[in-house]
């Protein structure tokens, strides 16, 4: 397997761990991540990477110290989650 690939699918694996963990917390007052490419974008975040994974792309987004992987399938079909 080369680097990238398992570069890629170790941060796709946090990102799923991490998405876990927001959505078991289910208190009123907890911060909701953004969901989307166009939320993340709306609030700074820069993509830094794109890695093809079949039909779809993951995408990596980085504001300061916070960083997002996103599933691209289309424009209006994205998915995010945290990774760290």
């Amino acid at each position: 397997m080369s680097r990238i690939a398992l570069a890629t699918f170790i941060m796709v694996l946090a990102s799923a761990a991490s998405a876990e963990t927001l959505g078991g917390n289910t208190g009123k007052n907890a911060p909701q991540p953004p969901s989307t490419m166009k939320d993340l974008l709306g609030q700074g975040y820069e993509i830094k990477a794109a890695v093809p994974n079949g039909a779809k792309f993951v995408i990596f987004m980085q504001k300061d110290q916070s960083a997002y992987a996103c599933e691209f399938v289309s424009v209006t079909n994205t998915k995010c989650g945290a990774i760290n």
